[in-house]
């Protein structure tokens, strides 16, 4: 079994902390990856967190995580999560098992965030738990791969 998850964060994501505390709350991104790392390897998982601003990148990081046989991708894709059909085509073709996050409630916020293309390329999708969605995101994933949880 493939050890590596991938631990993708879209726009913005990187302003963790600082931008909108009142919607994303005061964690930054090193809080989300710090956490990631920690939890996978509860299930003697490896994240690798990567986080772009550009959308061709994120593209190209799934494209590595079904090159090199990752175990999963955890995904919170920001604002292209709205828009980008090539990003969820990019999830549809490297069949990995993949989770959408999103650090608030999307259907509690504008209309236009309540439709994912993400959403349809993912097993599951969590949203509205704060950073904790990406812990409970890496639970289900090794749940869903068969990782059992380290004594």
């Amino acid at each position: 079994m493939a050890k590596t998850i991938y631990v993708l964060n879209g726009p913005n994501l990187n302003l963790l902390g600082t931008r909108e505390p009142e919607t994303y709350g005061h964690h930054t991104l090193a809080d989300v990856e710090k956490l990631c790392r920690d939890s996978a390897a509860l299930y003697g998982l490896t994240a690798d967190c990567r986080q772009s601003n550009r959308e061709g990148e994120l593209i190209d990081f799934v494209h590595e995580a079904g090159a090199k046989k990752a175990a999963g991708i955890i995904i919170n894709a920001g604002g292209y999560s709205h828009t980008s059909i090539a990003l969820h085509d990019a999830l549809i073709a490297v069949k990995l098992p993949t989770v959408e996050v999103h650090v608030s409630n999307i259907f509690a916020r504008e209309p236009f965030r309540h439709h994912s293309f993400v959403a349809s390329a993912a097993v599951a999708t969590l949203c509205g738990f704060g950073i904790d969605g990406y812990r409970l995101a890496i639970s289900g994933l090794a749940a869903r791969i068969g990782a059992k949880a380290k004594a």
